[in-house]
Order: structure tokens, then sequence, then C-alpha cells
């Protein structure tokens, strides 16, 4: 007959599913790594022989949490670099627009109807991405669909450099919001998919959107008064290299699994349902809510950085160095989404951001009612600091709302989506322009800076949890 004995195992003890914000705020001790002792039975040997089937059980099977060891912290580090210069990308070519655009009229000799064209091809390469991005990334991996995207919006920059007739630049502008699309769409989605620091990294990421789109303008500003103007793409180009050289080197082109697990984040729970990844995105309500909100902001966004230059010119007199109120708007943007992130937590991000809302519309009206060109640049400066938190908390949001398979689908809809808003906005300012003048452009962004509030009230309230 067998005798058992006991012997001691450690197991690693469940994560404690805790509120980032109370993570962040200090309220509640962060979890540290830690193990149970739970006593086990092993049969012991007895007299009669026994087949080696009868030898201690395997600890295998069992649940096993890695703890993060240094070599994750270095690959963390270079994915989480490689990220922000991808947005800081993004938000160079977003922030370039401003300086060049009455340039590209004189060149062109286009209304502004026609130049917001360039808006529209854009818009259409932003649809595009966002679209297909589940679908490349289910494909070909998380690691190469950021490549492709990086290589496609590389190859729009070095179509703009010669500066070709304007149908070939607009085609260029496809090339360049389709891969800016697939790279904000897998980029702040496997950022929002982060367990450690979601919220903090997610500012940060956005940041360094601001960041490339504050210093742009400098450089564009310098290019716009030079008879070469479009060599400002060459020095987009020689970046769009480096881009495309740093996510190879970070992601390797692997699957986003793979590369979480390569910093010893948890993968992702696995779906649950039998339907497409796209027909499970189509039934949720709330996604295409909020998808239609970051319509908004980034529109408005772009919107403000692009032809508030034109509008500085036009309507209050201002000389060639207006081009650098479009950098001043974005440094307020950068400064906002990092200096204002204690603001977020300790009013919380739901009522934060009415608030960010209604001041930024009170300082729209002293722009379109006040005529001083110092007091509508700071003005302009302002109100990008308060927009800058804007996007970063409807990204954390969002990563509550869905389920963990559908997360990075869902973030990159969101952020692909919201692009297209970037390129949808200003066409229809230039359409504003082209029939009232360049004074419309003040009173259709405090209509949309209203819709962003009612929008963001709209969302139900049960589907939210305050961050």
């Amino acid at each position: 007959m067998n005798k058992t004995q006991t012997a001691a195992v450690l197991y690693p003890m469940p994560q404690v599913d805790v509120e980032r914000s109370e993570l962040q705020s200090g309220s509640v001790p962060p979890p540290k790594p830690a193990y149970i002792l739970e006593s086990i039975e092993l049969p012991t040997l007895s007299t009669a022989p026994q087949s080696s089937a009868t030898s201690l059980p395997s600890l295998a099977s069992a649940h096993y949490i890695p703890a993060i060891t240094p070599g994750n912290k270095r690959v963390a580090v270079i994915q989480f670099a490689a990220l922000c210069f991808s947005l800081f990308l993004i938000g160079w070519g977003d922030g370039s627009s401003g300086p060049l655009l009455p340039r590209i009229q004189q060149v062109y000799h286009v209304q502004y109807a026609v130049v917001a064209l360039l808006f529209v091809m854009n818009c259409i390469g932003y649809l595009i991405g966002a679209a297909m991005n589940v679908y490349m990334t289910d494909k070909f991996g998380f690691g190469k669909v950021m490549v492709i995207g990086a290589m496609a919006q590389t190859i729009g920059f070095a179509m703009e450099a010669p500066a070709p007739p304007f149908p070939i630049m607009c085609i260029a502008f496809i090339f360049t919001g389709w891969g800016v699309a697939l790279q904000a769409a897998l980029g702040v989605g496997y950022v929002a998919s982060l367990k450690t620091n979601a919220a903090a990294k997610m500012g940060f990421t956005q940041a360094m959107y601001g960041l490339g789109a504050f210093c742009s303008p400098l450089v564009a500003t310098q290019f716009a008064h030079l008879h070469r103007w479009s060599f400002h793409y060459l020095v987009s180009f020689a970046l769009g290299i480096s881009n495309i050289l740093s996510l190879m080197a970070a992601f390797r082109g692997k699957t986003q699994e793979e590369c979480l697990q390569a910093i010893g984040e948890p993968p992702a729970q696995a779906s649950t349902s039998n339907d497409s990844k796209y027909r499970q995105l189509l039934r949720l309500k709330t996604l295409h809510l909020l998808a239609f909100w970051a319509i908004l902001y980034v529109g408005v966004e772009v919107t403000i950085g692009g032809w508030t230059v034109t509008y500085i010119i036009q309507d209050r007199g201002g000389g060639p160095s207006a081009g650098y109120i479009s950098s001043g708007f974005f440094g307020g943007l950068t400064l906002g989404r990092v200096a204002l992130l204690w603001v977020n937590r300790k009013v919380g991000e739901r009522r934060v951001l009415l608030i960010y809302g209604l001041l930024a519309i009170a300082l729209e009206l002293t722009i379109w009612l006040v005529p001083s060109l110092i007091g509508n640049a700071v003005a302009v400066s302002i109100v990008g600091m308060l927009l800058g938190p804007m996007f970063p908390i409807l990204m954390n949001q969002s990563a509550k709302l869905f389920p963990p398979w559908l997360l990075t689908g869902s973030i990159g809809w969101i952020a692909g989506v919201g692009q297209a808003g970037s390129a949808l906005l200003p066409f229809l300012t230039g359409a504003l322009a082209a029939k009232f003048g360049i004074q419309s452009l003040q009173p259709f962004l405090i209509v949309v800076m209203s819709l962003i509030i009612i929008v963001w009230l709209v969302i139900p309230k049960s589907h939210r949890r305050e961050d």
C-alpha cells in the first residue's frame, strides 16, 4: 500500500485588479510579486516497484507569470522609444501643413477649396488604413504592419519633395495618410494594451506627437520662404527612413503577443466569440460614438494648427513669421499632455475634459472678437494646452470599455478614423473660407468644439469608469 508525504510548492498569487488611478495616486499600494506556500501530497514509493508514471507531478501546467527581468526592461525601453519616434513623425507631418499652405497656394495658383483637396486625399488614406489595420495585423503581424505604415508614409514624403504637379501631390498625401493611420492605430493600441503605467505612457506618447507638430513648423516656416520650398519634405523623408529602421529594430516583425511577451507583459485574453473581429467591432455602438468624437477632436486640432497661420496673415495682418504661431499651438498641446496629468487625476478624466473644452471655447471667442495679433497668438497656445490632454483621456477611457481581444482593434479603429478628422475638418474649413472668407474659421471651430462636449456627454456613464 502506498504512503503519502507532504511537500511545499510555491505558486504565484493571482494579480489583484486595482484601478489604475488608485495605483497612480498612491491610495492603494502597487501589488508586488508574491507567492503562496501550499502543501501538496506526494506519493512515496511502496515496497512494490512502480513505473515512472507515478513520479512527482509536473508543475509545467501551473499558471506562472514570469518576473520582469532586466532584459525585459531593456526591450520595453527600446519598443517605447520606437513608438514615441513614430508618433513624433506623425505630429511632424500634421504640423508641416500650416506654414506651407500659403506657399502651396502661391506655387500652384489654387484657391482655398482646391488646396483643401490635399486634406481630402489625406482623409482617403486615413480611412483605408483604419479599415485595413485589423486584417493586416492578423495576416502579417504587428511589427511588419508598423514597418509597412512607415514605408508608405516615407514614400509619400519622397513624392512631395520635388514639388510635383498638383495631382501627384494629392496622390502623395494618400500614401502619407494611409501610413499614418496604420502607425497611429497599432501604436496607440499597443500602448493602451500595456498593464504597467498605461495612462502615463499614453500621455507621453501623445506628447511626442505634439512635440513633432511643434518642431515641424519651425523648419517648414524657413523652407516656405525659399525657392526650393518643397525640400522641407526631404527632411521629412530622412526622418521617415529613421522611423523605418527604428521600428524594424524594436519589433523585428513580431506579432503583438510576441512583443508583449518580450517585455514581460501577460498576453491578451483570448476571444470568447466565434464571430470575426470586424463583425464584433461593428456591433460596438460605443466604439462608433468614440470614433466620431475622435474625428471632431483631431479635426479641430489639425485645423487650428493648419489654418490659423493663414487666418493670422489674412485677417490680423501677420507677417512671414506667423508660421511660428502654429508651433506655439502644438507646443502648448505638448505641454498640456504632460504637465496636466496630475490635474486629470485630481479632478477626474470625465469632468476635467468638459472643463478644458469650455475654457478652450472661451479662448476661441477672444481670438474671434479681439483683433490683437499678440493676444491671439498667446490664446492659440493656451488653447493648445487645454486641448492637449483630451486625446490621451479618450484613449485611457476607451481602454476600459472593450474586451481584451478587441482592445487593439478598437483603439486602432478610433485612432485611425480619428485621423480622418485631420483631413475632413480642414477641408471643410477651406470650403467655408472659399465661400465666406477665412474669417469663418473661428465660428466654425467654436461650433465643432461645442459638438465635442455634447458627444462626450452623450457617451453613457454606465459604460465609462473613472480613471
